[in-house]
């Protein structure tokens, strides 16, 4: 019995020991991966970067806003009547004063000549009176009923020509005339739309501007017009009219500038793109908008710098928050927080850490451009 307490105390310790040993070696093995893990460093994150730059931007307020004929109105008829003759295409360009519709007149016309005969008479018969009133005969009665008549039968003369003149509409001013909306041998009554015309050489564009903007505008600035319609066209021209009040609801004013145009490509109603140019160009420090990490607690950028560690040149990616002025095309300006010269990550922002190691790709994006272009595929 003690032969086998003893056998089995020594198994047991032996079990003991070869435990220890095991969770001895597999702690060791713990803590050097774990030092392993401290002293490894992730491989750098390849990004794009650029410089820091100060570039002349002149100063602008940009909007959207509605082109609108310099004058426009709608043709009507002034009186009643049946359409006799149409002298214009729809779509076509007219002169002031070129006729454009003429009204049935037969009936005004025959009045006339009896009107015309009426008065011939009215005028003899005051010419035979006032040669007998110079004899001494005859009454004054006589000669202001003479007078009398003579100048109603030339008004009765004048009234009918002054109504045939109504009966033939003519265009007010130089313009494009719209589809007509009138046929021959129609029965117009008095105020019955024919056609629209517009003048459109110039034109104007008119948009609204918060009131912060009033203190950046003034009558005779510069202003660059641009229509989706046709992209790589700019149309110049100048601000003419600041309203002089604010809409009380929005808290906008509107704005009128007046644009030559003229080809007249541009057209009342299309909507257009207005840049006011507001001031001298001067330096401003500017950045590819993709460089920017938009957060709500504020926007900012990764700065590169360089670090030597162990002998050995590294890149580490720092954040530094900015604050940001107006965007033009694929830059955006820097009010604070970044100096000229240094450099920022301009792609893959999105996965960086700061301190992160990074190595710089020329490949990872496309330059950026002021006024990109992209095409249309």
């Amino acid at each position: 019995m003690k032969s086998n307490a003893r056998l089995w105390a020594l198994v047991g310790l032996a079990v003991f020991v070869l435990v220890v040993v095991l969770v001895g070696t597999k702690a060791a093995q713990i803590v050097a991966m774990i030092k392993g893990g401290k002293a490894m460093q992730p491989p750098p994150e390849s990004v794009a970067s650029a410089k820091v730059a100060a570039q002349p931007w002149q100063g602008s307020v940009h909007a959207v806003g509605t082109l609108v004929a310099v004058r426009g109105v709608t043709l009507a008829s002034e009186l009643p009547g049946l359409v006799r003759e149409i002298t214009f295409e729809s779509g076509s360009s007219v002169k002031q004063g070129a006729p454009l519709v003429r009204l049935d007149t037969s009936a005004e016309e025959a009045q006339l000549a009896a009107a015309r005969a009426d008065a011939q008479l009215a005028r003899i018969t005051l010419d035979r009176t006032r040669e007998i009133r110079k004899e001494g005969s005859g009454s004054q009665a006589d000669m202001d009923a003479a007078q009398a008549h003579s100048d109603a039968a030339a008004a009765q003369v004048a009234a009918l020509q002054a109504v045939i003149a109504k009966k033939t509409i003519r265009a007010p001013f130089d313009g494009r005339i719209s589809i007509r909306q009138v046929e021959l041998g129609q029965v117009l009554p008095a105020g019955a739309p024919i056609a629209s015309l517009q003048s459109v050489t110039p034109i104007h564009a008119e948009f609204w501007l918060p009131q912060q903007s009033l203190t950046e505008l003034s009558v005779g600035q510069k202003v660059e017009v641009r229509s989706d319609v046709f992209p790589n066209e700019v149309w110049k021209g100048e601000l003419t009219t600041v309203n002089p009040e604010v809409d009380a609801s929005t808290r906008n004013v509107r704005v009128r500038a007046t644009v030559e145009n003229p080809d007249g490509r541009l057209r009342p109603g299309m909507f257009a793109t207005v840049q006011v140019l507001t001031s001298a160009p001067r330096d401003t420090l500017v950045v590819p908008a993709t460089s920017v990490l938009y957060a709500p607690y504020g926007d900012s950028v990764y700065v590169i710098e360089e670090k030597e560690e162990n002998g050995k040149k590294a890149l580490l990616a720092r954040q530094r928050f900015i604050r940001l002025g107006e965007r033009r095309g694929d830059f955006v300006a820097v009010s604070s927080g970044l100096k000229a010269g240094e450099s920022v990550v301009s792609a893959g922002a999105f996965k960086l850490r700061n301190g992160m190691a990074v190595a710089l790709a020329t490949d990872v994006a496309p330059a950026p451009d002021i006024a990109p272009t992209p095409a249309n595929k």
